[in-house]
């Protein structure tokens, strides 16, 4: 009790010598208030004197003593809401040392709580150190065992290649597919209305994948029925994704070093350019890209193309296109600029080089790295393409269009663990001369001269080119030409077009027996590269 009561001693002690600071405040404001009274008693003495000198100047003082008088009452009232401030801050004070106090028990339960994940935490990382160093070990042996599956894999790779091109050849340097076209509106107009039942009769039936049957119904001769074989046959209902499936492992044989031929051959009206470009190129070549569903065998050999090439980007060949018109016999190069040439391109010609080969003069080259950028060059040749209207469409292609894209990528100078390809040699040194100052490879970047040796003996890396062309032919027209050769036959099912349809049919049993005529006296499939 005597120690409580001392506390409260120096509490009380604490107190009065606050309570008397105050008072010491307060006196020294009232003696200053009081000096602030003697002063305005002088003023008013003063003012006093000057009373008979102006009314006006008094009634000035009166109201300003008045003014002070006012202040002074109002000293008490100020005083007093002053005292309730404090208190009130007192107050505040107190429930913030409340607060510290919670926060402070608050915090050493958190640091308890904290410490003890550290604890564990560290633990948890010593055992997630003994897992790494495992892992480390296990990924060493996991990268040995990944190269050892990669050696194998270029080696299986080489071998797929082999296979690959053999499966290519047992089908054919020259395969002949044909692709027959639904009935369209257009069938059905004649001028003569008694011959619509008959002539517009489904005349052309595919059988099966390599059967067409033809039925001979022509007026005045007895009913006959034909078949041909082919190496495919698509019916009408097939799709254009179907058609460039049976296609696309001759890009592969293109990536090989292979030279590669597709071309559309039929009549008019038959779906050539249907087949080769699709129904329509947009002028935004990336809007022909995104309709996947009706995109030609041109289109989506470019996407495959560049495709394939994005899969091993360290060879990644230089990609090079012309485009050439023949029309009327003569030959026009539409990606050469001619300020001259508004609506066609410029005419080029055909000249013979020492080593006999035909070749076209100044043809332009122009580099492309995409898909987008290859469909471009050929949507702006398009433009330039002779069109005529025809009794089956007003807007029918006249020319034979000719698109080569050209590959050109450095041969390795050792490749004895590959087996060399049987067109290399010739693929090593073609090529038609660029036009000056043009797109194309310069000359110090062409193949070696001829006799360097064969592809695959040790030396300097060479220059190796292999070509893709893309044809879209006017009509049907013969064709020569060899390396790996795919001609695909358009045909209409309409009794009105029998005749066209069964040359074109002929024409291409005729490709195919030409082959068969090859393998016959020993000449190897594959041919050379022109």
């Amino acid at each position: 009790m005597p120690a409580r009561g001392a506390k409260w001693g120096r509490v009380a002690d604490q107190r009065v010598q606050q309570l008397q600071h105050q008072v010491r405040v307060k006196e020294e404001r009232i003696v200053e208030l009081e000096t602030e009274n003697s002063i305005l008693h002088l003023k008013l003495a003063e003012y006093q004197e000057m009373i008979g000198k102006s009314n006006r100047e008094a009634t000035r003082f009166y109201f300003l003593y008045n003014e002070k008088q006012y202040l002074q009452r109002n000293i008490h009232s100020t005083l007093i809401k002053l005292y309730q401030v404090i208190q009130k801050l007192k107050q505040d004070i107190k429930e913030f040392h409340s607060s510290c106090l919670e926060l402070i028990r608050n915090y050493q339960d958190q640091y308890r709580v904290c410490l003890s994940e550290i604890v564990t935490a560290v633990h948890r990382t010593q055992l997630y150190n003994e897992a790494l160093q495992s892992h480390q070990s296990r990924a060493v042996h996991l990268e040995k065992c990944l190269q050892e599956i990669n050696e194998q894999y270029q080696i299986e790779k080489q071998k797929r290649k082999l296979l690959h091109n053999s499966l290519v050849e047992l089908k054919g340097n020259i395969r002949v597919h044909c692709r027959i076209r639904p009935l369209l509106p257009f069938d059905n107009e004649f001028d003569d209305p008694v011959q619509n039942s008959s002539l517009c009769e489904k005349a052309i039936h595919a059988v099966d994948d390599e059967t067409v049957l033809v039925k001979c119904n022509r007026p005045g001769h007895p009913l006959i029925n034909k078949t041909y074989n082919f190496e495919r046959v698509y019916g009408p209902a097939e799709s254009q994704r179907t058609v460039f499936g049976e296609i696309r492992p001759l890009l592969m044989s293109l990536l090989d070093g292979y030279n590669v031929c597709i071309m559309a051959y039929g009549q008019t009206g038959s779906g050539k350019s249907y087949t080769m470009l699709g129904p329509h190129l947009p002028d935004d070549p990336a809007l022909s890209l995104d309709s996947h569903g009706d995109l030609g065998i041109i289109p989506r050999a470019a996407e495959e193309l560049f495709r394939l090439i994005s899969e091993n980007p360290s060879r990644s060949p230089e990609v090079e296109v012309s485009i050439v018109e023949i029309y009327n016999n003569e030959i026009f190069d539409l990606l050469a600029k001619d300020s001259c040439t508004l609506v066609s391109g410029v005419k080029r010609d055909v000249i013979t080089t020492k080593e006999g080969k035909k070749e076209l003069s100044r043809l332009t080259y122009k580099s492309v790295s995409s898909a987008v950028a290859l469909m471009g060059l050929v949507a702006g040749g398009l433009r330039l393409r002779v069109k005529h209207p025809t009794l089956v469409h007003t807007d029918s292609s006249r020319s034979h269009l000719v698109i080569t894209v050209t590959l050109t990528a450095a041969s390795p100078p050792d490749s004895s663990h590959q087996q060399p390809n049987p067109m290399l040699k010739e693929l090593i040194c073609p090529s038609a001369p660029r036009t000056a100052g043009g797109e194309g490879p310069r000359a110090s970047r062409r193949a070696s001269s001829p006799g360097a040796g064969p592809v695959g003996a040790a030396g300097p890396p060479r220059q190796a080119q292999a070509r893709l062309q893309l044809v879209d032919l006017a009509g049907s027209e013969c064709v020569g030409g060899d390396a790996k050769l795919l001609v695909m036959l358009c045909v209409s099912p309409c009794q009105k077009h029998l005749a066209e349809t069964l040359q074109c049919l002929g024409f291409g049993s005729r490709a195919r027996q030409v082959q068969r005529g090859q393998a016959k006296r020993g000449v190897p499939a594959s041919g050379k590269s022109k």
